[in-house]
């Protein structure tokens, strides 16, 4: 594996290497990438993307340095190819989070290091290694080759979260389902993109919120309007009625199930505060395996 922009491309054994050696490292300081620099670039903002590859470079015994976006203009002041033919010979590593995927994809071909999205506008790979260490966590004593049979029930917008954590779901033999407004559903071109690259994947959309909940090992919310899409908000937020998480939603699934939510959350929209701060919430043991993820991630991409 040179770099990491989607799970689809990640072959399933490295996403299970890299979850192992999360679990692993978690908690622990190493040298595994010592005298190493991770060059770190957001057009978007952040909050756990960021504190989690930063602080994950300082506990495998490396260093980040964050760039302005106003200070590198990716594609506009120069080339993205340029920025990533330079800082390739300056830092061992680069993770961007980009509003254009293609941007990473041009980057990767004419760099020597590694290149992790830190997201993109079609996926966010990161946030899905820290889902599946949280169900793994949560279900399988840490062991996320034990996910098998497992069902995750997303309820939301067909949006990036919700295409990297259908294929990572996939590739662990879980089943994916996902509540969405028509207009908003995953495209016909993606499931089969996923179905191609895993034989075997369990999934199935449906625009009817209930739907699914009874079988739900996990429940998972996200935002309805995702960074970018501010333009028709409300057009759009009208069409997610009747798909909050609440607590009359939360009363179909069965006692074991959990509940999830990626952040930042727009808590009394898609979810609400009973569910979100209640005993089933896994929701910031979720955003805390962001950093225990990219431990694990960095270490086997940069390290070895």
């Amino acid at each position: 594996m040179k770099h990491f922009l989607s799970i689809l491309e990640t072959p399933t054994d490295e996403v299970v290497r890299i979850l192992a050696r999360g679990r692993e490292l978690r908690g622990k300081q190493t040298d595994v990438l010592k005298d190493q620099t991770l060059a770190i670039l957001f057009e978007k903002p952040s909050l756990r993307t960021r504190v989690s590859f930063e602080e994950a470079m300082y506990r495998l015994g490396g260093r980040s340095i964050v760039l302005g976006q106003s200070e590198v203009g990716l594609g506009k002041r120069e080339s993205v190819e340029d920025v990533s033919r330079v800082l390739a010979g300056m830092a061992h590593g680069m993770c961007l989070r980009v509003f254009d995927h293609t941007n990473l994809v041009k980057m990767a071909k004419v760099s020597s290091v590694p290149i992790v999205n830190a997201l993109s506008d079609l996926a966010h790979p990161a946030q899905a290694l820290a889902d599946a260490m949280t169900l793994a966590d949560e279900f399988s004593a840490g062991d996320a080759t034990r996910l098998k049979g497992r069902t995750v029930v997303f309820i939301g917008d067909g949006n990036n979260v919700a295409r990297s954590l259908a294929v990572i779901c996939g590739k662990l033999g879980m089943k994916f389902r996902i509540s969405v407004p028509d207009q908003f559903a995953l495209s016909n071109t993606w499931v089969e993109k996923i179905r191609a690259a895993v034989p075997g994947f369990d999934f199935a959309s449906s625009s009817d919120p209930m739907e699914f909940l009874a079988e739900a090992d996990a429940v998972y919310a996200d935002t309805f309007v995702s960074m970018g899409e501010e333009t028709g908000k409300e057009s759009k937020l009208g069409a997610f009625d009747g798909f909050q998480l609440n607590d009359e939603l939360l009363s179909h699934c069965p006692d074991h199930t959990i509940v999830m939510h990626c952040l930042p959350a727009y808590r009394g929209t898609e979810i609400t505060d009973s569910v979100m701060d209640g005993k089933r919430s896994r929701v910031f043991a979720q955003a805390h395996n962001r950093l225990h993820a990219q431990i694990g991630l960095l270490a086997e991409l940069m390290g070895g």
